[in-house]
């Protein structure tokens, strides 16, 4: 077996790999002969065939399937010992082996892309703006708004509103003398009713009957099948004018600024007054806000690194490659995403090379911190702001254990230590701004 690599220029090369007879031969003879063992051959009893018949049966799929191994265990070898650094995967040539001009050696060729060769340069002379949001009366009192809403809960009312929960009896009104389908006990959010028909929900009162059709009211598929309990496959067909007579009548309320509503945003219980609940939200608010800005911070260093370091990419290459490998897409669709491709492939090489260069790593308790950060922010998306700290623990041990899980929790952690070495090392160049001018930047 011979191995070659002939670059056709610093970014695409061929990779031929050279077979020979004696590479193969031994273990083509001895599958053939498993073959013979296991063939049920109508005219020979198991195990008796001729090993001519048995050659001429399955002896060009056994040589393929045994050349397909040796040369991707050659080929994946070759790819470790020599340190190529390769992007994207190597894409065999086409092949035919009854084309093969030799019977007995055969020669396989693959196309690779290489990865560039390229500098990074970070100094005091690169500039990159750090935006600082200043928080205003507006972004506070909405802040706390939310922690309201979150804590408030349904009360007893007397005429609904838009944040209204009524409970009473659906009937689907028919032609006359029809049985209509009927739901006793339903409960539906009046927040939830499209906008376009949410008045004809408020303002009524215990005994009201609401006529209305179903499918302009409640567009979401899900909501009607919860709401009728049908299966969510009939909520597809159901169609027509329903009746909704209100027995029961729960008007949401935020919770109100008092001590027990400041001790359970803080889960604490430690006497809170409104004024320091103020000074906790606004260390609270001050550290999303500076969340935002390290986000926004990366979002920039990337687009500076990758328009200010050389580099090229075998581009053709990996265009050919994505479509092979994205065989669920069309060209077009690929080719659509092709540029923000790009853009990401050579930012994770100028992030791995600053890591590389400057020994930056991650460890497992570094890991580990990341799993447990993530899992509580899962469970708070989920309003589920009392779980205990060993039941998160516990979930993060089992997310870092999942091998695909971690590879993407070191990426994160890589990219934060990274983007903390660039703005250590580069210039940022701090920038007030309101909450809105800051959201301009992503527009």
């Amino acid at each position: 077996m011979e191995i070659n690599l002939e670059k056709s220029d610093n970014l695409n090369a061929v990779l031929e790999v050279q077979i020979e007879k004696e590479d193969y031969h031994e273990k083509v003879e001895r599958e053939l002969k498993n073959q013979r063992k296991k063939a049920q051959i109508k005219g020979f009893r198991p195990g008796m065939a001729p090993p001519g018949l048995i050659r001429k049966l399955y002896g060009k799929a056994v040589l393929f399937d045994e050349l397909n191994n040796i040369v991707a265990e050659a080929v994946s070898g070759y790819i470790r010992d020599e340190k190529l650094n390769l992007l994207g995967e190597p894409m065999p040539q086409p092949f035919d082996i009854d084309e093969e001009g030799d019977k007995d050696n055969f020669t396989f060729r693959f196309d690779v892309g290489m990865a560039p060769e390229f500098e990074v340069s970070v100094t005091k002379k690169t500039k990159i703006p750090l935006y600082k949001i200043k928080p205003d009366d507006k972004m506070r009192e909405g802040f706390i708004q939310n922690y309201r809403q979150r804590h408030g809960e349904f009360r007893q009312g007397d005429i609904t509103t838009l944040e209204s929960m009524i409970t009473g009896d659906i009937k689907e009104l028919q032609a006359e003398g029809d049985d209509g389908l009927f739901v006793e006990g339903a409960s539906m959010l009046v927040n939830f009713v499209a906008d376009d028909h949410k008045e004809n929900f408020i303002g009524k009162k215990v005994g009201d009957t609401i006529e209305f059709d179903l499918k302009e009211t409640i567009s979401n598929e899900a909501e009607i099948s919860s709401l009728l309990r049908i299966p969510r496959e009939d909520a597809k067909s159901i169609d027509g004018t329903f009746s909704f007579t209100i027995n029961e009548i729960k008007n949401f309320e935020p919770a109100p600024m008092e001590p027990a509503f400041f001790k359970a945003v803080f889960e604490t219980d430690e006497e809170i007054d409104e004024k320091q609940f103020r000074e906790r939200i606004e260390k609270e608010l001050e550290d999303n806000l500076q969340k935002e800005s390290e986000g926004r911070f990366r979002i920039d260093a990337v687009e500076h690194m990758v328009k200010n370091t050389g580099i090229e990419l075998p581009e053709e290459f990996l265009k050919r490659w994505l479509i092979k490998n994205n065989e669920n897409l069309t060209e077009e669709e690929v080719m659509k995403e092709f540029d923000g491709f790009i853009k990401g492939m050579k930012w994770q090489l100028i992030r791995n090379k600053i890591a590389s260069e400057n020994e930056i790593k991650v460890d497992q308790d570094e890991l580990v911190a990341e799993a447990i950060t993530t899992t509580r922010m899962q469970f708070q998306q989920y309003g589920l702001h009392h779980v205990t700290d060993e039941q998160i623990e516990g979930y993060a041990k089992e997310m870092s254990a999942n091998e695909e899980q971690a590879r993407k929790l070191a990426d994160r952690v890589l990219e934060t230590k990274v983007t903390a070495w660039i703005r250590e090392n580069a210039k940022a160049e701090e920038k007030s701004v309101t909450a809105e001018q800051f959201n301009k930047l992503f527009e």
